[in-house]
């Protein structure tokens, strides 16, 4: 092991951590709170723009639908995209990123960068402009398997993602095989899949830990993104994007809980998500001038 293993614990008490949680939570907390309370999203309750009150907690829409229902709706959907193409992109970006690090500056190392460069140079947009333009929007088949449109987004974003992960993987491992423990391990004989994927992946662990935690607000925000501009996830199913899409023209006949509360969440995870990334770097950056 390196001697200069970091304190996995002291970016915990980070407070900047700690705020990021305390509004990643309230974010989370919606969620399960709608999902707990079991109002259907979609339900049109003839109550037509219904400012918040101890029934509607965030008003109701045009068509009557509580707006809390489907703010958390949107809120899961949000999460799902978040956890799964930051899940997918790392399972493929990492173990990339690795070989190219401890194989660096080799055909091998320049062959790998350079695919991960065209994808980078690919604006996320741009690319869901053309990729889901191209499947459109409704579910997905592959292998006999429908998958629901959520798949198609996900998929999207872990691409975008994946050169962001493979280059501080790379970056990461670049800096440890130069450590004297990755020396001593090869001189006992321990063969090259089990330094890197043994000791080398627990030291750079860390680094994509911060990267992982910023791009889960870069997904979110892309996801409303996507949806606000009519490219992700299209109505009937909420989420966040499509919700502000539709309150666009209620904003100025004064019916501002129909922005305000969809932008407050979205606002709030990714200012959450950006902290804890922040604090987490901030901790281990103190951990190894230590």
């Amino acid at each position: 092991m390196s001697e200069r293993a970091p304190s996995r614990r002291r970016w915990m008490r980070d407070p900047m951590v700690i705020v990021g949680a305390a509004f990643v939570l309230v974010f989370v907390g919606v969620a399960v709170i709608g999902k707990i309370r079991g109002v259907d999203p979609l339900l049109q309750t003839g109550q037509l723009n219904h400012p918040p009150s101890g029934t509607h907690w965030f008003g109701t829409d045009s068509l009557g639908r509580d707006l809390f229902a489907r703010a958390a709706a949107g809120a899961i959907v949000s999460l799902q995209v978040a956890v799964g193409s930051v899940l997918l992109g790392l399972l493929v970006a990492v173990p990339v990123g690795m070989i190219a690090g401890y194989f660096g500056t080799t055909w091998l190392d320049e062959g790998i960068m350079r695919v991960v460069d065209v994808v980078l140079a690919m604006p996320l947009f741009i690319l869901g402009m053309v990729v889901l333009g191209f499947l459109g929007s409704g579910p997905m088949h592959v292998a006999g398997l429908e998958l629901p449109p959520v798949t198609k987004v996900i998929g999207l974003i872990a691409l975008a993602g994946i050169p962001m992960f493979a280059r501080v993987a790379r970056a990461s491992v670049l800096i440890e095989r130069q450590e004297d423990y990755v020396d001593a391990l090869k001189v006992v004989g321990v063969s090259r899949r089990r330094i890197l994927f043994g000791d080398v992946f627990v030291n750079i662990v860390p680094p994509v830990l911060v990267q992982a935690t910023t791009w889960m607000a870069i997904a979110i925000f892309s996801e409303a993104g996507l949806g606000f501009l009519g490219l992700g996830i299209r109505p009937p199913q909420p989420t966040l994007g499509n919700i502000l899409l539709e309150s666009q023209s209620s904003l100025l006949l004064g019916r501002w809980w129909l922005a305000v509360f969809p932008g407050l969440l979205i606002f709030a995870v990714i200012v959450g998500f950006n902290l804890i990334g922040d604090g987490i770097g901030r901790s281990l950056g103190r951990d190894t001038a230590s």
